[in-house]
């Protein structure tokens, strides 16, 4: 059964437009408030956000919420998605949330909720909550000293900048590298230079100007070409471009060449696998990885699990199987060593440590396969269900028999806008032109 409000990650959508209004969020409180009472003691939330304007109104919405339910809420400000997680554990909270829309523009928000070992919740439990959303729940509110009370707690980014910092070892310092950070204008705008200037790296800061308005706005890891500049303009050894609440994290070298999430995670693992580190024997990404990784991987002997698009879903395979690096092409790599999702600050720090270990150059150290070409387009639609219509499925099937087995194809739909994505890669980047073409064609023609 299709779910109202949670998606592939968490509710998110226009700010004060359904469902991303301040009656839902202050239900969500409610619900969620009710749904992870597990006794009789006083029940904590903590609340991070990135730094949108809407973000006031939907926080005081949930405290609103979560307070009327019986629960204490801990505000945390703005504060990295990464950083939520773990204090959800360090606070012993009972939920976390973190109010943010990650990389998409300003307009609009979200809301994550962490369980209390910093994971985000099952499907299971958030249909719990859906439900209880649409509920009634007068009655189970609390009245009198029941009701929770609300506080601010800005000095627990200080908790964050010290067990990130604690992620490498402890005789490594960055002294000597000059290192450009663009934080987005999003939540890490604090917390990820202070870290980086801590650990002994000359830092060179943009993206650190938040108004409530430019969060992600030609900057951060969707648009690292200020960064690219930035890195050139300085001459500075890295450059390090993260995304509105930093789960995502770019690598620039110092050319200004962009690295995206999958030379990272093969840089990881790499690293990881020569000490002994990693577990499993591979990584876990998801079927958008480029076909160039998979073979990295096997060339070492390392395998490559493949997850439907999602950090949750990278996340679940790797808790079930016992893996302890996965990640995403976009940059949102989960070291499960270091904590419970995709942290683009403690991603960077262990690419840092491994540039500082081989003493060679960024371009040397992170350019670990050739990617096979690779084409991705997205096709809008309205209403409907074109991928069911013959010709499309038709194009689809001709276009695996033209790749046979020297490409991938991978159709489908967005989890958060009305697109079907088409990707496909090979080694011949014509033909995979023309099949992405071929099946776009059909799909623009289903649509109309």
């Amino acid at each position: 059964m299709g779910r109202t409000y949670f998606g592939t990650d968490g509710i998110r959508g226009t700010a004060n437009r359904h469902p991303m209004t301040a009656e839902v969020a202050m239900k969500v409180g409610m619900a969620a408030g009710i749904a992870f009472q597990r006794g009789s003691y006083r029940h904590r939330v903590v609340i991070g956000k990135d730094t949108r304007r809407s973000g006031y109104m939907i926080e005081n919405a949930m405290v609103a919420g979560f307070t009327a339910a019986g629960m204490d809420v801990f505000l945390l400000g703005p504060m990295p998605t990464p950083a939520v997680a773990m204090l959800t554990r360090s606070l012993r909270a009972d939920i976390g949330v973190m109010i943010s829309a990650s990389h998409n523009p300003f307009e609009d928000n979200g809301i994550k909720l962490f369980g209390p070992d910093g994971y985000k919740l099952s499907d299971e439990i958030e249909a719990r909550i859906e439900a209880l959303i649409d509920e009634d729940l007068s009655a189970r509110m609390q009245v009198g000293a029941g009701i929770g009370r609300a506080k601010r707690v800005d000095g627990d980014i200080y908790r964050y900048i010290e067990f990130a910092k604690r992620t490498l070892p402890r005789e490594l310092s960055l002294e000597g590298f000059r290192v450009a950070i663009d934080c987005a204008n999003g939540a890490a705008y604090k917390v990820a230079p202070e870290v980086l200037w801590e650990l002994g790296a000359e830092v060179v800061k943009i993206g650190v100007e938040p108004d409530g308005v430019n969060i992600n706005r030609n900057c951060g890891s969707t648009a690292p070409a200020a960064l690219s500049a930035k890195v050139k303009e300085v001459r500075a050894d890295i450059g390090i471009a993260l995304d509105g609440d930093a789960d995502r994290v770019v690598i620039v070298d110092e050319h200004g060449v962009i690295v995206d999430g999958d030379q990272l995670m093969a840089v990881i693992a790499e690293s990881w696998a020569e000490d002994g580190r990693l577990a499993a024997g591979g990584i876990v990404a998801t079927i958008m990885s480029n076909l160039g990784l998979e073979r990295f991987l096997e060339a070492r002997k390392l395998q490559l699990a493949r997850t439907k698009v999602g950090d949750r879903y990278v996340v679940e395979h790797m808790r079930e199987h016992g893996y302890n690096v996965g990640g995403e092409q976009s940059g949102h790599i989960v070291l499960s060593d270091f904590g419970t999702t995709g942290d683009g600050l403690i991603s960077a720090l262990q690419i840092l440590a491994v540039v500082r270990r081989k003493s060679g150059t960024v371009s040397e150290v992170c350019k670990r396969f050739d990617p096979v070409p690779q084409v991705l387009k997205n096709v809008r639609f309205s209403g409907g269900e074109p991928l069911e219509r013959d010709r499309v499925q038709g194009a689809i099937a001709a276009g695996r028999d033209r790749l046979g087995n020297s490409g991938r194809l991978v159709i489908r739909p967005s989890g958060t806008e009305p697109l079907i994505r088409v990707m496909a890669e090979g080694d011949d980047a014509g033909l995979v032109n023309a099949v992405v073409d071929d099946i776009v064609g059909a799909l623009r023609e289903a649509a109309a």
